[in-house]
């Protein structure tokens, strides 16, 4: 009979040192410099880095090392090489990536709970982090020591751990040069920050979209006036950015207008979609905390799979010059100002879509209003390079022997800056990039949790493909 369940003492490990050590990391603010300008001076990306340094040492594999690399006036990585086993000096590198910022707090945490409050609830660790993506650090190197208490092969493995990937990884394209030399051209990259569609199998994932985030602000007046005086003579800034935001998605359907936004969508990455969706069901939507009475934006399951992975949509994720209700007097106010995330296809370059998204909401404003879009983040998406059969086998092996049950594809919304890089970088390289944010574990929102029986089960597959990818022929 298959195993179904992490081996023994993987999930010993992981009860006896990762989860106690998930536990403090939690504790530790390390929110990303984006959301934390003073990052340097309050020093808990500092101390996050410290904490997974000390326990990298603690649990070492032989002839590892160690570093804590600081290029001026950035974020720190983590860079760990740990050397091939006895026989596979000559089967290349393989990069292991993951990340130790965080995203900031939000509201709508449970009773008892917060981002900085660590909770073990029904096998689920609840805290800012965990899942994205402080446990993969710990999950890289029990997989290599679990190769090692077995005997089993692996090949020279170099793990990178970033302290900036949830502002858009900007940090990490001076490090991947200054590393290069060390790092070499790896075979394999493994990215452990991405998500699961359920907790009963392996998930791969095919492909990330990319993102544009930025600003945009419409100004009216110098100062706020009577909204009974003014009204009907000025218009409304409100207004404005409505009818502004209007020729970028339809309102009423959230299709996203420029065709320059959208790109093909591969026949392989429809197929997978339908697979996803027949797998998956209903929970594709009921995973999300809908408000009572709503429904999702399409009634065809794979049509929804490929809206949050292949389609362009349009968020407003924050506002400002927005009075809060008690406070908002009759006031036509001076400015509205919208924070928009727009979500890209894989394919789609981010830069020039940034440039045709300015472009759009800033000509010809209405009535003459001062109106601009600045945007902060340009990342580009990332489609995966063709599965080999090797990794495509040990990829079903491992999840049935682990899981119970074949391992799947499936696109992602999200963006991993850092895949793009090495997607240009290592083109040559084959990728498996899985992750543990699967459904309710909401990352970036309140009540994230690290799912950590699924965790076990993913860290002894992890070993199963560094195992193969030495062994293979």
């Amino acid at each position: 009979m298959p195993e179904t369940s992490a081996p023994r003492r993987i999930s010993q490990f992981w009860d006896d040192a990762i989860v106690p050590a998930l536990v403090e990391y939690i504790r530790i603010p390390a929110k990303s410099p984006h959301f934390d300008r003073d990052w340097r001076t309050h020093g808990h990306i500092e101390a996050a880095v410290t904490l997974a340094a000390d326990w990298c040492r603690k649990n070492a594999v032989p002839g590892m090392t160690l570093e804590a690399v600081r290029l001026e006036e950035r974020t720190p990585v983590l860079y760990i090489d740990v050397p091939a086993s006895a026989g596979a000096e000559t089967r290349g590198t393989v990069l292991l990536y993951g990340h130790l910022d965080k995203q900031p707090e939000m509201t709508g945490w449970r009773a008892s709970f917060g981002p900085w409050t660590p909770v073990i609830e029904n096998g689920r660790l609840y805290g800012r982090g965990g899942a994205d993506d402080g446990y993969a650090v710990f999950c890289a190197l029990a997989a290599l020591r679990h190769l090692a208490e077995e005997g089993r092969p692996h090949a020279r493995c170099a793990i990178l751990i970033e302290c900036c990937e949830e502002s858009g990884s900007y940090d990490l394209p001076a490090y991947l040069e200054a590393l290069a030399p060390r790092i070499g051209a790896p075979e394999l990259v493994v990215g452990l920050d991405s998500g699961c569609g359920n907790y009963s199998q392996l998930w791969g994932t095919t492909s990330l979209r990319g993102l544009v985030n930025g600003v945009l602000t419409v100004e009216v007046l110098s100062e706020g006036v009577h909204s009974g005086d003014a009204s009907g003579v000025v218009a409304s800034s409100f207004r404005i950015a409505r009818a502004l935001l209007e020729r970028v998605d339809d309102a009423g359907t959230g299709v996203v207008r420029d065709r320059r936004f959208h790109a093909a969508i591969p026949a392989e990455r429809t197929v997978q979609a339908q697979r996803a969706a027949e797998v998956l069901g209903e929970e594709i939507f009921r995973k999300f905390p809908f408000a009572e009475g709503m429904r999702p934006m399409h009634g065809d399951l794979a049509e929804l799979v490929l809206n949050r992975t292949w389609r362009p949509m349009l968020a407003v994720t924050g506002a400002d010059a927005l009075p809060a209700p008690a406070n908002a007097g009759n006031v036509l106010r001076p400015m509205t100002a919208l924070v928009l995330s727009l979500r890209l296809p894989p394919t789609v370059e981010a830069e020039a879509a940034a440039k045709r998204l300015k472009e759009i909401l800033e000509a010809d404003p209405p009535y003459g209003a001062r109106v601009r879009f600045d945007y902060g983040q340009a990342a580009s998406g990332w489609h995966a390079p063709e599965t080999s059969v090797w990794l495509e086998n040990v990829l079903d092996e491992t999840s049935r022997r682990h899981y119970g049950a074949p391992a799947m594809w499936m696109g992602e919304g999200g963006t991993i800056p850092f895949m793009a890089m090495l997607g240009v970088k290592f083109p040559q390289a084959q990728f498996l990039i899985t992750g543990v944010l699967g459904p309710h574990s909401n990352a970036h929102g309140p009540n994230e949790f690290l799912h950590i029986d699924y965790a076990k089960r993913l860290t002894a597959c992890v070993a199963d493909v560094l195992a193969a990818h030495a062994s293979r022929r």
